[in-house]
């Protein structure tokens, strides 16, 4: 791959990654909650099931997903009614979680891991994302599988780096979330957004976004 290119497609995927969504809002909402260390392992999380998806791409199943109604339509209803969930558990909790109570405390770190792994691989639109991206940026007249693994790494990477930026920048605000009726509001907002995210997921056809 180009040197070019492959700062065109950085370019192209920050754009991508540093929009608000599903990651984004996951990583501000563990970090604020259960520290910056769990954000790190819900970002690893979703990174990991961004590599699943990268390689589900690249083996055919966007375009599956764009052409089988059906499939398309188990996965996205998936994904919605899981950011529905983390959206209701969160408007919900009245209890204020920023002063690290002993419920938060017996979360193991799997936990994160696996919530952030769940966000990535239950969304369509990811998938469909690297099929409409990668194919832009592939030399046919060169080997696919290095060009493949410098995407989907440098995708990676950059990802990583922006949720933990956000979980970083999150975590210095926690001292403003110490009250119970800011705590509470920012349950609410941060819910309310999931819930949102979850409802525009529904809207979400197969086609190239």
């Amino acid at each position: 791959m180009e040197i070019s290119t492959w700062l065109l497609f950085i370019a192209v995927a920050l754009v991508a990654i540093i929009s608000p969504g599903p990651a984004i809002l996951l990583a501000i909402s563990n970090s604020l909650q259960h520290g910056f260390r769990k954000a790190l392992l819900s970002s690893a999380g979703n990174i990991s099931g961004l590599l699943l998806l990268s390689t589900a791409a690249i083996f055919g199943l966007g375009a599956i997903l764009k052409t089988s109604t059906s499939l398309f339509l188990l996965i996205k209803i998936t994904g919605a009614l899981y950011l529905i969930y983390l959206g209701i558990k969160q408007w919900r909790s009245k209890t204020n979680l920023f002063s690290g109570n002993s419920e938060t405390r017996q979360k193991h770190g799997s936990y994160f891991f696996l919530q952030g792994f769940l966000v990535a691989i239950t969304n369509p639109k990811a998938i469909l994302f690297f099929t409409a991206l990668f194919p832009q940026f592939i030399n046919l007249q060169r080997e696919l599988v290095p060009q493949f693994l410098i995407m989907t790494f440098t995708f990676m990477s950059l990802s990583f780096l922006v949720l933990t930026s956000y979980g970083l920048l999150a975590n210095k605000t926690k001292k403003w979330f110490s009250t119970k009726k800011r705590a509470i509001w920012f349950n609410r907002t941060i819910g309310s957004l999931f819930i949102l995210l979850g409802t525009a997921l529904l809207q979400l056809r197969a086609k190239p976004v």
